[in-house]
C-alpha cells in the first residue's frame, strides 16, 4: 500500500495508505508497529497470498490468531489481496470451527504458529498454512490493483441466537461507511489511544473497535482482559477511548470493589481522564451504568448496532446519555419503528427496528432465501429487536422480538424490563427472563437466576420485590436457579439455550 493508490477501490485501504508512517498504528503481546511497519506485513501477506496474480476476486480466505497486531495484520493483508476475510476464533470449539470452515468453502486458511494445529484438526486434512511464515515470504511480483468498494471484505458468523451461525457478509465500502459513520459521532482522532479488550471476530472488536481507531490513524494497544490489568492500564495516564460489553464492566466494577481505598483512588482518576467510554453488544443495567459513573465520572455511552447492518443507533457523544436508551440514528442510518401492522408505530407505542444505510451487509453466505427473508418490500433490514421512540426522537430496546418480548395474559413485556428492575435484589448476581409456554397465560414469566455467593432465594420472595417495583402483571411466575447463565464470547446472554 502506498499512499499514491488510486482513488478508486477499498475505501478502507486508502485510507490507511494515507496515514503518516511514522504514527503508532498497533500494539500488544510483544508488539509496536507504526502505519509503515503495518503497511510492510500487509502488504507481504497480499503478496504472497495472491503470487503475482490478479487478486484473488472476493474468494474466502479463513484465519485463525488470537487477537492482537497480528490478527489485524492477517485480516488487511487478506483484503490487499482482494480475498474475503474470514476470522475464526480461538474461543470456539472444533465443531464450531468445522462448521464454519464446511461453510465458508475458503481456498486458503492460514493461523498462527501457536494455533495451527487447532485449526488443522478442524479442517479435515486440508492445508494449514503458517502466518508468520506466508509473512516473511518475499512477494511474488507486483499487488493486484486495489479491491473494488463493492468487492466482498470480511464475513463474520452470527451468535446463532436463531439456528445455525450465518455467514454475514460485508463489502469494503459497508466497513467503510460504519467506521466514517462513527468517527463522525464519537469524534474518533488520529491522537486517540483506544485500550482494545474485545474479541476480534465480531462487529464490535473488529470493526468498531480495531477498524475504528486504524480509520481514523490512531492506536489500538491490545491487552488480555484481567480486571486488575486493564484498571492500571487506564490509570495509565495516554488511554483516551475504552470500549467494553456489559459483563466486563461488571467484572471490572467486582474488581473495584475489592481494591484497596488507594488503588481505587488511582483508578478512578485515570478513567476520569478518558475522552469516551462505550458499551455494547448487550444491554447494560441502568444500575451499573450509575455505579461507573460514581467511581469514575464517566458515563458510559450505549449504542446499537449488528453484524448485518453496522452501527445504527448511539446516545450523543455531546448531550445527555439516557440510560437503558440506545439514542439516535447515527449519519447516515435511517431507522423506522414497525408496528405489527407494518405502519410506523406511534411515538411511545412499541415496534420492530427496521434499519436502511449504506452499512449493510451484502447477504448471508450460500443463503439467498435468509437473506430476502431479512428484508421487508421497502428495502429495510428487518431487526428482529422491538423498541419503542419517544417524543424527542430517542429509541429504547425492548428486547429481541423473539425472546425478550413475552405475550402473558394478553399483555406485550419486555424482559429487559423485568430484569432491569430484579438486578437490584441483593441476591441476584446474574438473571435472564424469558417466556416458558403456558396453557393460562399463553406464556409465563420465569426468571433464571445464579445467585450471589452466600445468598439464598424463593419465588416468593422475588415477586414480593418485583411488585414493589413492576406491574403486577409484570412479576414472575416461575423462578430457575443455575450455576451459571449461557453467554456468548461478547458477553450476550443465549437465551434460548434457556427455553425449555
Amino acid at each position: 500500500m502506498t499512499a499514491t493508490e488510486s482513488l478508486a477501490g477499498s475505501p478502507l485501504l486508502r485510507r490507511l495508505a494515507g496515514h503518516p508512517g511514522g504514527a503508532r498504528a498497533l500494539s500488544g503481546a510483544g508488539v509496536a508497529w507504526s502505519y509503515a511497519a503495518l503497511r510492510d506485513r500487509v502488504d507481504g501477506l497480499a503478496g504472497a497470498l495472491a503470487g503475482g496474480t490478479a487478486g484473488l476476486a472476493g474468494a474466502p480466505v479463513a484465519f485463525l490468531a488470537e487477537p492482537g497486531p497480528g490478527h489485524l495484520a492477517a485480516l488487511l493483508g487478506i483484503l490487499r489481496a482482494g480475498g474475503l476475510a474470514v476470522p475464526l476464533s480461538p474461543l470456539h470449539t472444533r465443531p464450531e470451527l468445522e462448521y464454519q470452515l464446511a461453510n465458508a468453502a475458503p481456498v486458503a486458511r492460514l493461523a498462527t504458529a501457536d494455533l495451527r494445529a487447532t485449526l488443522e484438526a478442524a479442517a479435515g486434512g486440508a492445508p494449514v498454512e503458517s502466518l508468520d511464515d506466508l509473512a516473511a515470504r518475499p512477494s511474488r511480483g507486483p499487488l493486484p490493483p486495489l479491491p473494488a468498494a463493492d468487492a466482498p471484505a470480511i464475513m463474520l458468523y452470527t451468535s446463532g441466537t436463531t439456528g445455525r451461525p450465518k455467514g454475514v457478509r460485508l463489502a469494503h465500502e459497508a466497513v467503510a461507511a460504519t467506521v466514517a459513520s462513527l468517527e463522525t459521532a464519537w469524534r474518533w482522532r488520529a491522537d486517540d489511544r483506544l485500550l482494545h479488550v474485545l474479541p476480534l471476530h465480531h462487529t464490535h472488536g473488529l470493526i468498531v473497535a480495531a477498524l475504528g481507531a486504524l480509520w481514523a490513524g490512531a492506536e489500538a494497544r491490545f491487552l488480555a482482559f484481567e480486571a486488575g490489568a486493564v484498571w492500571d492500564a487506564l490509570a495509565g495516564g495516554d488511554i483516551t477511548v475504552f470500549m467494553a460489553v456489559p459483563t466486563i464492566y461488571a467484572k471490572l466494577m467486582e474488581a473495584f470493589r475489592a481494591a484497596d481505598a488507594e488503588r481505587r483512588a488511582r483508578w478512578a482518576a485515570g478513567a476520569a481522564r478518558l475522552r469516551l467510554m462505550t458499551s455494547g453488544s448487550a444491554a447494560l443495567p441502568a444500575s451499573l451504568l450509575e455505579e461507573v459513573r460514581a467511581a469514575t465520572g464517566q458515563t458510559l455511552l450505549e449504542r446499537y448496532g449488528m453484524t448485518e447492518i453496522g452501527m445504527a443507533l448511539s446516545n450523543p457523544y455531546d448531550g445527555p446519555r439516557v440510560p437503558g436508551a440506545v439514542g439516535t440514528p447515527l449519519p447516515g442510518v435511517e431507522v423506522d419503528v414497525v408496528g405489527d401492522d407494518g405502519a410506523p408505530a406511534p411515538s411511545g407505542e412499541p415496534g420492530e427496528l427496521r434499519v436502511r444505510s449504506t452499512q449493510m451487509f451484502s447477504g448471508y453466505h450460500g443463503d439467498e432465501a435468509a437473506t430476502a427473508a431479512s428484508f421487508d418490500a421497502e428495502g429495510r433490514f428487518r431487526t428482529g429487536d422491538t423498541g419503542v421512540r419517544d417524543a424527542a426522537g430517542v429509541i429504547r430496546l425492548l428486547g429481541r422480538t423473539s425472546v425478550d418480548i413475552i405475550k402473558s395474559g394478553g399483555y406485550k413485556i419486555s424482559a429487559l424490563e423485568i430484569e432491569a428492575a430484579l438486578r437490584d435484589h441483593p441476591a441476584v448476581a446474574e438473571i435472564a427472563v424469558i417466556g416458558e409456554p403456558d396453557a393460562t397465560w399463553g406464556e409465563r414469566i420465569a426468571a433464571c437466576v445464579v445467585v450471589r455467593a452466600g445468598e439464598a432465594l424463593t419465588l416468593d420472595e422475588l415477586q414480593a420485590f418485583a411488585r414493589e417495583r413492576l406491574a403486577v402483571y409484570k412479576a414472575p411466575r416461575a423462578l430457575r436457579l443455575l450455576p451459571a447463565l449461557p453467554r456468548n464470547a461478547m458477553g450476550k446472554v443465549m437465551k434460548k439455550q434457556l427455553l425449555p
